[in-house]
């Protein structure tokens, strides 16, 4: 995909793949401007394909219609996303939910900006100048664990609740987590569920995204690499350029980052 919006020139694709141990893909993406994003599902194979299907379906429905977006719109978008999981889960025995994690073009104070948004433990990523950073914190018990010093980063991978998560749209804790970033001219996003983030180390990721060439061959090979490293969860990746008409590049951490005016109760106030 190749979109230009609001004067920013974009490149993108999405990749999704079920692995090697699951029977059914339970996530979801989109890469359609001006929203990329990812969504697990939870509840079992068919509710949660359906909880992740219908999270991404709300935000193509209501801000993939052409023109640009603001922080008011995004808002409806996540609330409709909520409603929607929610009144699966009240359908199922075993409930479902699904996690959301993406960035949204939108324009504030006259500049474009990325929006990011998070909810689980599907994260996204900023590549620049050979500087990977995750921009997003997940929502899980294990990151609670490390966060209060009882468990290192590098032992993430082997804790055994790693895949127990603290908020999803459709559980009782559905608050997301949101902030403005300037858009950066050559910088790359990656937005993933856990099955590529929980297989390959940061280096891993950042090696690919480096060398992986244009977005299409990037998924290819994030995809490839995780499923070669086991494959243990369903695998997807969305992998965004910037090619022109935002801020000059710089590399480093993405220090510029500002709060979107989410309220306590998960909806979105203009800032």
């Amino acid at each position: 995909m190749t979109a230009v919006v609001s004067g920013v020139q974009l490149s993108a694709d999405a990749r999704s793949d079920v692995g090697r141990r699951r029977a059914a893909n339970e996530d979801s993406c989109l890469a359609v401007a001006p929203v990329f994003a990812v969504a697990d599902g939870m509840g079992g194979h068919e509710a949660g394909a359906q909880a992740s299907a219908e999270v991404i379906g709300a935000l193509r429905d209501t801000l993939c219609t052409g023109g640009v977006v603001d922080l008011l719109q995004v808002s409806t978008a996540i609330d409709e996303a909520s409603r929607r999981a929610t009144a699966l889960a009240a359908t199922t025995a075993r409930g479902a939910g699904s996690t959301l994690s993406g960035v949204i073009l939108v324009v504030h104070e006259g500049r474009p900006h990325w929006l990011i948004v998070n909810v689980g433990d599907s994260r996204v990523y900023r590549l620049i100048g050979g500087y990977l950073e995750q921009l997003t914190v997940d929502h899980s018990l294990v990151q609670e664990r490390i966060d209060a010093g009882v468990l290192r980063d590098d032992e993430r991978a082997s804790a055994p609740d790693k895949n127990v998560i603290t908020r999803a749209l459709g559980s009782v804790d559905a608050r997301v987590d949101s902030w403005l970033m300037p858009v950066t001219t050559g910088e790359r996003l990656l937005v993933c569920s856990d099955g590529l983030h929980g297989e390959l180390s940061d280096e891993q990721l950042r090696e690919i995204l480096v060398a992986g060439g244009r977005p299409p061959a990037t998924t290819a090979a994030l995809i490839q690499a995780a499923n070669r490293a086991g494959g243990r969860d369903n695998v997807t990746a969305v992998v965004v350029d910037v090619l022109a008409g935002g801020d000059p590049g710089t590399a480093g951490p993405a220090d510029t980052r500002e709060p979107a005016g989410w309220t306590d109760d998960g909806d979105t106030v203009p800032v």
